[in-house]
């Protein structure tokens, strides 16, 4: 426990230390004392810092000797008798020993001491300064003083004939700390021994430089130790660790050579925790300092250095008592003249109390007059408590929005981000989002933040454990700080609530003599689902076809009767009753969100008579029959079998006197009857296993056809014939191919420029990489074949002068740039490889009696489109298959003029304007 105090206090100084030498020649403005309180407090005089005033500054402490300002270090602190303490909020102690090295002493009576405090801004260029100047009284001296405070321990003694000489020491300039010079002339301190337990001899100057405080006053000899110097020792006693330091001090007076000895000893551990309480044991019999004959005259506790009374003691739950081997005080944890801290080891909130109680003894020796006033300062921090926050959630899922609350927390800490399952927002960012984030501050001290989102954020998750039920997941992970460490920690938090809410989507259907149409209202869940037409599902290719439409609430689908994904029921002389079955699924648990069975009756004629005694029949394949294979079926005769048929309709073409049609005759009228069924030869069918099984007597499947023709009723038929003058032959079609060209950005050829990048500025001799491709087909007997292209400076492809690119399939002989030609694959964007053409050139000028015609041109192609099934000759056995011709090519970029007049029987294309720039831009 007292290492903390030591800790902390030389991280203070330290920082002080460290303003005193980097903060040079900045302008000093004296100011008031508001915030600083001082007292006087026993053997001590306090000086208390409030946190408004010192926040967000370095504290530099001075201590005021004369005309001089000494800064105050951590070891010239602890050897003159000086500490301090801060809170994490800043609020600061300062604490001197009456007997400390810059006290001005008036016969041991009364003491004067100054502190200049030096509070350096942020800005570093402006520095505040404090004087503060306390007078104390102090004339209840024990015969010997023994002071425990946070850095040092101090043992001072009266000493009988000091009075006559006055005060043993000199100030040599230069150096803060008395000096022994005055021995020279026949008083002050010449040596000390100290007993480790071996001893250890040095002369003033000696232990002076090894820490040590040595100084005579009027009446008294104060020796002074910081803690873990190499001749104080630790002891144990009963049971309690102390740090102890014996001296015997000698001194020189008028009279002669005396000494003294003396001894400290004071406690480094001896705290207990029990249930919230803090129980600090200090040994009663310190037998360092005194044996077994002694009697307590006085025993106080206090708080800071400052006693307390006893109904101050009771009011904050504080005691004070005495065992047969400690002085025992007992302080409960939280109690208000401590504070709280927080902490993150292992980024887990734990906190720690902090408090500094005081215990104040004084005994005499039975065999003896001598006092003893035994003074301790001590410093407690409880160990890491482990602080789960808690969280408190106020979700009503009939408002749908989660709401929590998490806590408690120390102010030292803020809230700076949460984790959602999107990413990281701040708290700014949060409540600009719509998420309410509150900070909440309560009574003790402690503070929380709560939470608001709602449901329908795309940061909360959402799934479906039943069909009508939704579950909402908000997984958190809030981010906090501990100031003014900036120390990271986190907890997480997952929200959960669940409503029946689902609202289902739903489907209509209608008929008319032709279609079906359907249409779907969403639910509650949008169009996330799958939908199912028959027995597939609705792909991009169906709902085209179908003329799939939708508006953001609803889609509709127009299917002919016999759509592919129509299934016929029942078939009538006069009509077809079909079927289209849809179904919205749920894409993970396959729940049916919706379903409809749409069943219309449509006209349908299935029997044509004709006058010739010509009939016509059409046969579907009915639900019934699953296992119907519409070319299967014949009529009574099985060697008449359909003239068509496909996985869905048979039609048959037969006369009256033919394929086992029989004939009747009634009053008026004779009936011509036939039947289509599905038989089996040899009295053997195959299942949908291929299994045979025994044909049954009646067939799976069988249709009736009938004709009627009236008896007696006379007819006039007008005939005539007329001699062909041809035989009628099949002529070839016409029809529009689309063919493009397209100059690219580069050789990769993925990306090409627009309309809107015309002219497109290239330099000389710059490849140009051109795309003429076959568009809006995809018949891969097809190929386009570049038949050539030329380039002109004017957009009239006629124009003259021109140059040829591409002759005959081919490169440019006569050019000493020649055209390459690239090859083209297969990859997302080409589906058919021969309808593409790609090749490059270099960017050139035209010229005149070498004199440059113009610094653009434009470029035209004619291509041909093949059928790679023929075996055609000439451009059509491919781009440029005849041998390379003899190359004439002049060497310069700047064209003459060349041809008059182009064909135009080909595809006619075009591409530019390019213009020529004088240099290359470099990125």
């Amino acid at each position: 426990m007292w290492m903390f105090g030591s800790i902390l206090l030389w991280s203070l100084m330290a920082a002080v230390i460290i303003s005193g030498q980097a903060k040079q020649n900045m302008k000093l403005n004296s100011q008031s004392n508001s915030g600083l309180r001082s007292d006087c407090v026993g053997n001590l005089m306090r000086l208390s810092v409030d946190k408004a005033l010192a926040v967000g500054n370095e504290l530099e402490v001075e201590a005021v000797n004369g005309t001089q300002h000494i800064v105050l270090t951590p070891s010239l602190a602890a050897q003159c008798g000086y500490s301090m303490e801060s809170d994490p909020w800043g609020n600061t102690r300062i604490y001197s020993s009456l007997l400390g090295c810059y006290v001005e002493n008036k016969d041991d009576q009364t003491f004067n001491v100054g502190w200049r405090l030096r509070l350096y801004s942020n800005r570093q260029f402006d520095v505040v300064t404090h004087d503060v100047m306390q007078t104390c009284s102090y004339t209840r001296w024990a015969s010997k003083e023994i002071l425990c405070d946070r850095n040092y321990m101090e043992v001072s003694g009266f000493i009988a004939d000091a009075g006559a000489k006055g005060p043993a020491q000199d100030v040599k300039e230069g150096n803060n700390l008395p000096d022994a010079s005055g021995a020279a002339h026949g008083h002050g301190i010449w040596k000390l021994t100290f007993y480790t337990p071996e001893p250890v001899a040095m002369v003033l100057r000696e232990a002076e430089q090894a820490g040590y405080g040595l100084m005579l006053t009027s009446t008294r000899l104060v020796v002074r130790s910081p803690y873990n110097t190499a001749e104080t020792t630790s002891e144990e006693v009963g049971g309690v660790p102390m740090e102890v330091i014996r001296v015997s001090a000698y001194y020189q007076t008028l009279h002669g050579l005396n000494v003294v000895n003396m001894a400290a000893a004071c406690p480094t551990g001896g705290v207990l925790f029990i249930n919230n309480l803090i129980s600090w044991h200090v040994p009663r019999l310190m037998t360092p300092l005194v044996d077994d004959s002694f009697e307590v005259l006085e025993l106080h506790m206090g708080i800071n250095g400052k006693r307390l009374d006893r109904s101050q003691m009771v009011t904050r739950g504080y005691t004070l008592s005495t065992t047969r081997h400690h002085f025992v005080i007992e302080i409960p944890v939280g109690s208000p003249d401590g504070h709280f801290k927080s902490h993150a080891p292992d980024y887990q909130y734990h906190i720690t109390y902090s408090v500094e109680p005081m215990l104040e003894v004084v005994w005499r020796t039975t065999d003896g007059k001598d006092d003893t006033r035994y003074k301790v300062l001590f410093p407690i921090a409880t160990p890491l408590m482990p602080q789960l926050p808690h969280f408190r959630e106020n979700t009503v899922p009939e408002a749908r929005v989660f709401s929590v609350v998490l806590g408690t927390f120390l102010q030292d800490v803020v809230l700076k981000n949460i984790t959602f399952s999107t990413g990281v927002l701040t708290v700014e960012e949060s409540n600009t989002r719509g998420f309410t984030i509150q900070e909440h501050r309560y009574k003790n001290g402690t503070k929380g933040y709560s939470l608001s989102v709602p449901f329908d954020s795309d940061v909360v998750l959402k799934h479906n454990p039943e069909l009508l039920v939704t579950t909402y997941s908000l997984p958190l992970t809030f981010g906090f700080v501990i100031l003014p460490e900036e120390t990271p920690f986190s907890h997480k938090v997952e929200l959960q609530a669940s409503l029946k809410d689902v609202e289902l989507p739903t489907i209509t259907g209608t008929c008319d003599k032709k279609h079906f149409y359907i249409t779907v209202k969403y639910g509650s869940q949008g169009n996330n689902f799958q939908a199912m037409v028959g027995y597939r599902q609705l792909t991009p290719e169906m709902a085209e076809e179908y003329k799939f439409q939708e508006n953001g609430t609803h889609f509709s689908l127009v299917l002919r009767y016999n759509a592919h994904d129509a299934a016929f029921e029942l078939m009538k002389t006069d009509s077809l009753r079909a079927r289209v079955d849809l179904r919205l699924l749920d894409h993970i648990n396959n729940w049916v969100f919706a379903d409809l069975y749409l069943s219309c009756t449509f006209p349908f004629t299935t029997t044509t008579c004709y006058p010739n005694g010509t009939m016509t029949a059409t046969a579907v394949k009915v639900q019934s029959v699953a296992e119907l294979v519409p070319s299967r079926l014949t009529l009574k005769d099985q060697s008449c079998k359909p003239v068509f048929s496909d996985d869905r309709f048979a039609l048959f073409s037969f006369s009256g006197d033919s394929c086992g049609t029989t004939r009747t005759f009634f009053d008026h009228y004779m009936l011509y009857e036939n039947e289509i069924g599905l038989y089996y030869n040899k009295g053997l069918y195959y299942n949908n296993k291929g299994v045979a099984n025994t044909s049954p007597i009646d067939p799976p499947y069988r249709q009736t056809i009938s004709c009627y023709y009236v008896v007696n009723e006379t007819q006039t038929v007008a005939f005539s014939s007329k001699q062909r003058p041809y035989e009628p032959e099949v002529e070839i079609g016409f029809g529009q191919l689309m063919v493009q060209i397209r100059l690219a950005q580069d050789s990769s050829y993925q990306l090409f420029y627009q309309a809107e990048d015309y002219p497109v500025v290239k330099y000389l001799r710059q490849p140009l990489y051109f795309e003429v491709a076959l568009i809006e087909s995809t018949d891969p007997n097809l190929a386009l074949i570049v038949e050539k292209c030329w380039a002109t400076h004017d957009e009239d492809r006629t124009s003259l002068p021109s140059w040829d690119i591409i002759v005959d399939g081919c490169e440019n002989p006569d050019d000493i740039y020649v055209t390459v030609f690239h090859p083209v694959v297969s990859d997302s964007r080409v589906l058919v490889p021969s309808h593409i053409k790609r090749f490059s050139m270099n960017m050139f000028t035209f010229t005149k009696e070498e004199v440059v015609l113009k610094d653009l041109i434009y470029v035209h192609c004619d291509a041909v489109i093949c059928d790679t099934t023929s075996q055609a000759d000439g451009l059509c056995r491919g781009q440029c298959v005849q041998p390379t011709r003899q190359s004439n090519a002049r060497p310069y970029e700047q064209k003459g003029a060349k041809r008059t007049q182009r064909g135009i029987d080909s595809t006619q294309l075009s591409s530019g304007p390019i213009v020529l720039t004088s240099c290359q831009i470099s990125e």
